[in-house]
Parts: structure tokens; sequence; C-alpha cells
């Protein structure tokens, strides 16, 4: 009987400690359900403006990487302006060298060419480019975000929130289907010379062959462009553009339950665009990835992964790195910056300590 009294504390403070998470998680989901991290998808032709498909095309969700084609907007504008040039040398910070993976591997106190950034971006993705490239312009990358977000509304982009240069975890870096394809629109509309950079599949970076993640351009003819992206919260993520018969399309899938998944969808999407006919909803949804409360813990997480190595095994692409001959992951350093984004990430560091344990792949 003692024994039994003496747990009777400790079981209802287990109990208690049980029905309060319930709560935090149920309260944590309406905090930041804005950003529903469900499946989307929408083809249009620039040539009209016609929309050929939409599913959820509206709803707001996670772009994870395609975060990037903002990015690459403002430096083709700045380009196009002559505030920066293709070969000049931007210096690399603490905090763009101890961004997540995937990345370039800088270093603090480097250099590093614009048209390297550029192909660092398109190719692999690289979150330590992304933020050579905010610093640059932007001073910051807290500040550069607000440039994005801004650019974002003059592009009529009206439900989108950038809150870094890359895509990685936050939950006020959101947008749409719709807006992420007049973005890519945009791209080929104002900078039809820079267009090229979207097509590549695979450049040499200090004498390293760096291979993109697009591997839909292989596959697919009349594919030149634009981006993947994925994060836990967001799954995968696909915009493309096609050319068939002079007609060029654009499409943008989020929320793949897969890469291949999200591939195979897109060919279904520009195969049916291009015939003229929408594609069906269900097909839209077996390859999408349902909405859970784990995914909207993914994106509040302090482990900053975007754009992980999609042929690598979940429980490994989800901490951004992939062990190798029997070597650990790295822990992520930490910066310490102080701009927005930064904040933002310390700003939930307390909350994902209680939920980290049930973010398991």
């Amino acid at each position: 009987m003692v024994n039994i009294q003496s747990n009777q504390p400790m079981q209802l403070r287990n109990r208690l400690w049980s029905l309060f998470a319930v709560l935090f998680l149920f309260g944590l989901a309406g905090v930041v359900s804005v950003a529903h991290a469900g499946y989307a998808a929408i083809v249009i032709d620039p040539a009209t403006g016609e929309v050929l498909s939409a599913v959820n095309a509206d709803e707001q969700n996670y772009p994870a990487s395609l975060t990037k084609m903002m990015t690459l907007y403002l430096t083709f504008q700045a380009l196009q302006s002559g505030k920066l040039k293709v070969d000049q040398e931007l210096p690399v910070s603490s905090w763009a060298a101890t961004r997540a993976p995937t990345k370039l591997g800088l270093r603090n106190g480097q250099t590093i060419s614009v048209n390297d950034c550029i192909l660092g971006m398109v190719t692999k993705s690289a979150n330590d480019a992304a933020s050579v490239i905010a610093e640059g312009l932007g001073g910051n990358e807290g500040h550069f975000a607000e440039m994005m977000t801004a650019q974002a509304a003059l592009l009529g982009m009206s439900t989108t929130h950038f809150a870094n240069a890359s895509g990685l975890p936050d939950p006020n870096n959101t947008s749409t289907a719709r807006d992420m394809a007049k973005l890519a629109m945009a791209l080929y509309r104002d900078f039809p010379q820079y267009t090229h950079y979207f097509a590549t599949k695979e450049f040499v970076f200090r004498g390293q062959l760096i291979r993109g993640h697009n591997n839909l351009m292989d596959r697919y003819p009349g594919m030149d462009g634009l981006k993947t992206g994925f994060t836990d919260a967001s799954g995968f993520n696909l915009a493309s553009t096609a050319v068939r018969d002079g007609r060029r399309l654009f499409a943008v899938v989020l929320g793949g339950r897969s890469a291949s998944a999200r591939d195979n969808l897109m060919t279904r999407l520009l195969d049916d665009g291009f015939d003229n006919q929408p594609t069906p909803d269900t097909l839209v949804a077996q390859a999408g990835k349902p909405s859970t409360t784990r995914r909207v813990l993914a994106a509040l997480s302090p482990i900053d992964t975007a754009e992980a190595d999609e042929t690598a095994p979940a429980h490994r692409r989800s901490h951004g790195c992939t062990p190798h001959r029997g070597k650990s992951c790295p822990r992520v350093a930490k910066s310490h910056s102080k701009s927005t984004t930064h904040l933002s990430h310390r700003k939930h560091k307390k909350v994902m300590l209680a939920s980290s344990a049930d973010k398991k792949d």
C-alpha cells in the first residue's frame, strides 16, 4: 500500500502533463495553422493567363527552397540594374557559413562569386549561398527577407511572406501554389537573359562537381527549369516550366509525399496542360502528403533543414546530412547573428525542446 500511495502523486502528475501536452499541441497548431502544409498544385499558360488546373492553389503552405526563386529574382534585378556583377566576389560571413545543409560548404572569411552563388542555389539549393546574396544585397538576412516580401507584393503575390532567403524552416515563411507560379512566370518574363541558369543540371565549384536535385529535367522533354524544395513540414515541392510545340507552361506542386510522387504528378499536370485538360483532383490528392501536427511542429524545428538529399532515407534527411563511413552527422552550429531570421528560431527554441521527442521519422 505504501508503494501504491507513493506512486499516486507521480501518476497524477504524469496525467496532468499529458493533458497539458495535448492542449499545448492543439494550441500550437492553432497558432501556426495559417500555413496548412497540405498538398496543392496549379498549371498556368502565361500567354493567356489561363489556369489549366488548380487544386488548393490558394491554401497557404511552406514553400521550402522554392523561396530561393525570390532570392534569385532580387539577384537578377540587382544584376540588371548594375548593383551586382556576375563575377563580383561577395564575402562569406559566419552566419552564412553556419547555414544548415544543403550547402556549398563555404567558410567564414572566404569570398564567392555572384555567378557561383546563383549556380549553387539553382542546382544544389545551397543555403549558405542564399545567405551570402541576402547579406550582400540587404545587409543582413532579416532585412533581405523584408525586401523579398515587398517584392512579392509588387508581383501580386498577396498571400506570401518570406522570413529568410533560403526556405529553411520558419513558420513565417509561407506562400501558395498560385503565388509561386506567379513568381516563376515573373522570373522568365522580367529576366529572360538569366533564365538559362534554371536549366543548369551541374557545375564545377572549386574542383568539385555539384549536381542538381531536379531529376525531372532529365526525363521530361522540353523542361528547362525551375526549382525543387523540401522540408519535413512542407513535403516535396517543385516549380517547373516546359515548352512543347512553341507553347510554354508553368506548374507548381506543393506537399508531395515523396520526390517520385511529386515528379510523377508534375509530369501528369504538364501533359494534361499541353492537352488543354485539367488533371483530376484525386490524382493530386494521391500524390500529396496530408497535413499533420507533426509537420506543423517540423516547421518550428530549431534544426534548420531544407532541401535535404531526396534520395536519402527519411530519418537521415530530416537532420540535413547522411552519415558517411561510420561518421555521425555534425550538430548544426549556432550563429550569433542578430538578424530577425535567427531571432525567430531562438524564439521557438524552448517550444521545440518540449516537443522534439514527437518529431521522429
